[in-house]
């Protein structure tokens, strides 16, 4: 039933309004924490900082095989971790793109990753957010080939993030 309302939260038409730095994207949704942590029902915040353990899979429209889900360990940083999520699917030039138009609606996530440029890569991601874990698609349009693709990611709280340098 979550998938479905994701599915149906996902429009990957670019929204007005210019792309932020991935940390200010951060810093709006941060403000939001308060009323996300009271509907988290337990007092804990919706998307803790640490690390997460997430599958990630590509889905492509009109093929029925896919590859293999794949599993990747990320870090979440402390103040920040309820903001833009990354990409996480290899070689995906929206993985260095800038997050903006984020929304925060209650234990919904939303924001667009849109590249500069003409013809570029563009996606909207939809997340729902729960206490240690979150669920959600990022529909990318790969800009002047015409593609599209969900990312498909599904995460969960595995402990803290390990110091630099280790």
């Amino acid at each position: 039933m979550a998938q479905a309302a994701l599915e149906g939260a996902i429009d990957s038409r670019p929204r007005r309004g210019g792309p932020l730095p991935l940390g200010a994207a951060l810093a709006l949704v941060v403000a939001g924490t308060p009323a996300g942590a009271a509907q988290a029902g337990q007092g804990e915040a919706l998307l803790q900082e640490g690390a997460y353990e997430v599958q990630v899979r590509l889905e492509l429209p009109n093929v029925l095989s896919r590859g293999p889900d794949s599993t990747i360990t990320i870090c979440l940083p402390y103040g920040g971790a309820n903001g833009a999520l990354p990409v996480l699917s290899t070689n995906n030039p929206l993985a260095r793109c800038p997050a903006s138009n984020v929304e925060r609606d209650g234990a919904t996530l939303r924001f667009d990753i849109i590249c500069e440029g003409r013809g570029a890569a563009r996606a909207r991601a939809a997340y729902k957010l729960m206490p240690g874990a979150f669920e959600g698609r990022i529909a990318m349009v790969m800009g002047g080939k015409n593609m599209t693709m969900t990312e498909v990611q599904s995460g969960r709280r595995i402990g803290v993030c390990d110091p630099p340098g280790e």
